[in-house]
């Protein structure tokens, strides 16, 4: 069995997804880690996807920002069309437009499309996003990885894994100088690895302590799958 991590697809193609777990040699006998960040901004908003890997039993979906605001724009599917802004409490009403701000609004359209044809499946979703870790503990390799989907805010090595707020473990963003622990490799994504500098636009970044690996399909550039067993990547096209 080999164990892969991706992050931020953000509504990348699940056909062409696809092609890249196949292009690693991906099978049903291997794990993979998504590290947060299927939907929004782009194609579908990650909705094909993201129930794609509510199918499959050799995935483990972690939560990410992106999908903790859809959770706090539940509210948005109670009726059967989106509410209008003046129907909706001060506090549904900043949920909804932050999430507008960052790119929400396709993911929110799709959804609707497919409660057409399937009126219990956005339930079914968020339940899913719901029940989602905030973090995995993974030995491979002869490696020890701690995978989130934004690093770990506030960082001490003597800090538990458990005692980390939410908003520490989806919201972060590491400098470059950050540092974590000498003998466990975080593996994160969030931080499109272009914000450390153009010379790393699409390309996963590996420091001392840590491997970012998202590497822009917020903008258009293909994601990465990582094989943690021995650190290989595969980019997607």
């Amino acid at each position: 069995m080999k164990t892969y991590a991706a992050a931020d697809m953000h509504g990348y193609p699940l056909e062409k997804f696809e092609a890249l777990l196949e292009k690693a040699g991906f099978t049903d006998e291997d794990y993979l880690y998504v590290l947060g960040d299927v939907v929004d901004r782009n194609g579908d908003g990650g909705v094909r996807m993201l129930r794609r890997f509510m199918e499959m039993d050799n995935v483990e979906f972690i939560l990410g920002n992106h999908e903790g605001m859809l959770l706090l724009c539940s509210f948005l599917f109670e009726g059967d069309e989106p509410p209008k802004p003046f129907e909706l409490d001060a506090l549904q009403y900043r949920a909804y437009e932050h999430y507008k701000r960052n790119g929400g609004g396709v993911t929110i359209d799709n959804l609707f499309k497919l409660r057409e044809t399937e009126p219990d499946a956005i339930a079914d979703i968020m339940d899913f996003i719901r029940e989602a870790p905030t973090y995995a503990a993974v030995s491979c390799g002869g490696r020890d990885f701690i995978l989130t989907h934004a690093g770990l805010g506030k960082f001490t090595p003597e800090k538990k894994l458990s005692e980390y707020a939410l908003d520490e473990l989806i919201w972060t963003r590491p400098t470059i100088e950050t540092e974590y622990f000498d003998d466990i490799i975080t593996v994160f994504g969030h931080t499109p690895t272009f914000y450390y500098g153009l010379e790393h636009e699409g390309k996963i970044l590996r420091t001392r302590t840590w491997i970012d690996i998202d590497t822009g399909p917020s903008r258009g550039l293909p994601p990465a799958l990582l094989r943690l067993d021995d650190l290989e990547v595969f980019y997607g096209e």
